[in-house]
C-alpha cells in the first residue's frame, strides 16, 4: 500500500497564539515549538493529516496543496519476510491484516519499518504513513508490534498524541475468564482457535 501526500499544514502567525497545541498533537513530529515562539514546520515531515488543523484553538492552521505530491511507503521486500511474520505472530497480528483503515497500512509494513529501525510510533508514522487518518485505532497495533520487538517507547513530556494498549484475548486474566465463563463466554476455546490460526501464518 502506498500513501500519497497531497497537502501540508500552513500556520497563519497573525492568528497563532503560540500555545503549542499543534506541536503536541502532530503524529510525525513535523512541528518544532518552544513556549513563547511560533511553531516551525518541517514540510518534509508534514503528511497533511489535519490533526493540527482540527485541534488549533485559534483556527490559525489550514492545509494547502503540495505542488508535487510525494509517496510514503516501506518496501517490505527489503527485509527478511520470515522475520516480519515472526514479529507479527508475537504481536498476535496477521502480516496481511490491515491495522490502519484510514491509510490501508498492513501489519507487515509496520513490522518491516520496525525491522528497518523504527523505535517509536512517530518513527513508524514517518516511514509508513500509519496514524495519519483518524489517529485513534491504529496506535494499539503499532505499540503492540513495537513491544513484540522488545521496544517500550514512552510518550514525550507535553505531547498528547498517545493512546494505550487495550487487553486482547491472550492477555485476559484467569480470574476474568472464570468470572465470565458461567455467562456464556468461551475464552479458552476462542484462544485455542486463534492460536491455530496464528500458527498458520
Amino acid at each position: 500500500m502506498v500513501r500519497l501526500i497531497t497537502m501540508v499544514a500552513e500556520v497563519d502567525t497573525a492568528k497563532c497564539t503560540q500555545c503549542g497545541t499543534c506541536w503536541a498533537i502532530c503524529p510525525t513530529e513535523a512541528i518544532k515549538w518552544s513556549p513563547g515562539e511560533y511553531p516551525e514546520r518541517d514540510l518534509s515531515l508534514c503528511y497533511g493529516c489535519g490533526a493540527c488543523v482540527e485541534r488549533c484553538p485559534a483556527y490559525a492552521i489550514t492545509l494547502k496543496p503540495l505542488s508535487e505530491p510525494r509517496l510514503v511507503k516501506v518496501d517490505v521486500s527489503k527485509v527478511d519476510y520470515e522475520k516480519v511474520k515472526e514479529l507479527c505472530k508475537k504481536a498476535y497480528l496477521h502480516p496481511k491484516q490491515i491495522i490502519c483503515f484510514c491509510t490501508g497500512t498492513r501489519a507487515e509494513e509496520v513490522a518491516a519499518a520496525i525491522l528497518l529501525g523504527a523505535k517509536t510510533p512517530e518513527d513508524v508514522t514517518r516511514m509508513t504513513g500509519v496514524r495519519t487518518g483518524c489517529k485513534v485505532e491504529c496506535i494499539q497495533p503499532v505499540l503492540r508490534l513495537l513491544k513484540a520487538a522488545g521496544i517500550d517507547p514512552r510518550p514525550k513530556p507535553g505531547r498528547y498524541a498517545w493512546y494505550g494498549i487495550t487487553n486482547i484475548l491472550f492477555e485476559i486474566s484467569e480470574d476474568v475468564k472464570k468470572k465470565y465463563s458461567a455467562r456464556g463466554f468461551y475464552f479458552d476455546k476462542d484462544e485455542e482457535l486463534l492460536k491455530k490460526l496464528i500458527e498458520k501464518i
